[in-house]
C-alpha cells in the first residue's frame, strides 16, 4: 500500500506561488536533498546539546505504548523530541505558527497494525503531520487535514463529523506521504521557512549557501542572448 506524494507549505515568494495559506506541491518538484546530511545527529542544526527530562519522560511512554503494539519509534524522531535545543525548533522558525503536539499511537483507518503519531499541527488545523508506523519497522512522514485523534474520539462518543472512518478510498485520499524520514522532513520544514523569513526580510545573502542554493532551484534559467 503506497499513499500520494506531495509536499504541503506555504510560498517562497517570487520563487513559488501559493493561493492560500499552504499549497500541495507535487513531491517530485521539490529541490533534492542531500541524503548524506541525514545520519539522525541533526548537525545541520547545531546537532544535540543535552536532553530534556520531561521530554525524554513523554517519549519513553509513548514508545511503551507502541511496544505493546510490536512498533517503534524511529531513532531520529527520538533524538530530536529529547534534545534540550532542539526539540522546539520547527516551532521557532515556522512561519504559519505550527506547533509540536505528540499524540498517543492513532490507529492507521487504512491499514490493520500500522499506527499514526502526530507530531506538529498548524495552529488552525489546516494541516497536520503525523509519523507513520508499520510493524515492519518502516517509517515515514504523512500529512492530512485530519486530526485522526479528533475523529477517532468523536467515533467513540458517537459525534458526526462528515469524515467516514471506515471508508478506506476515503481516507486515503487524506493522507499523503511527505517524506521518507522525519529528518528529512524537519531539514526541508526548516530550510523552507528560513527562506520564508529571508525574502520577507529582503536580505537572501545574510542565508547560508545551502540554503540559497536550495531557492535556486525554482528560478527560471536565463534566457541565452
Amino acid at each position: 500500500m503506497s499513499f500520494a506524494a506531495a509536499w504541503c507549505a506555504t510560498d517562497l515568494g517570487e520563487y513559488r506561488a501559493c493561493r492560500y495559506t499552504y499549497e500541495h506541491y507535487p513531491y517530485e518538484s521539490l529541490p533534492p536533498l542531500d541524503p548524506s546530511q541525514f545520519t539522525g545527529a541533526f548537525q545541520w542544526l547545531g546537532g544535540t546539546r543535552g536532553s530534556d527530562p520531561e521530554q525524554v519522560a513523554k517519549l519513553n511512554g509513548l514508545a511503551g505504548d507502541l511496544a505493546a503494539r510490536n512498533l517503534s519509534l524511529p531513532q531520529d524522531f527520538v533524538t530530536f523530541q529529547t534534545s534540550a535545543n532542539l526539540h522546539g525548533s520547527l516551532d521557532e522558525v515556522s512561519v504559519t505558527s505550527c506547533w509540536t503536539d505528540i499524540s498517543q499511537p492513532l490507529p492507521s483507518p487504512v491499514e490493520p497494525g500500522s499506527f499514526l503519531v502526530r507530531f506538529l499541527r498548524d495552529q488552525q488545523d489546516c494541516v497536520i503531520w503525523y509519523l507513520y508506523l508499520r510493524p515492519s519497522g518502516e517509517a515515514f512522514v504523512v500529512y492530512s487535514p485530519l486530526d485522526f485523534e479528533y475523529e477517532l474520539d468523536a467515533r467513540r462518543d458517537g459525534e458526526e463529523t462528515g469524515n467516514d472512518l471506515d471508508d478506506v478510498e476515503e481516507q486515503m485520499a487524506a493522507i499523503l506521504w511527505c517524506a521518507p524520514s522525519f529528518e528529512e522532513f524537519a531539514h526541508r520544514f526548516w530550510i523552507e521557512n528560513r527562506l520564508w523569513h529571508g525574502i520577507n526580510g529582503g536580505d537572501l545573502s545574510q542565508l547560508e549557501p545551502q540554503l540559497r542554493g536550495y531557492l535556486q532551484h525554482y528560478t527560471p534559467p536565463v534566457a541565452s542572448a
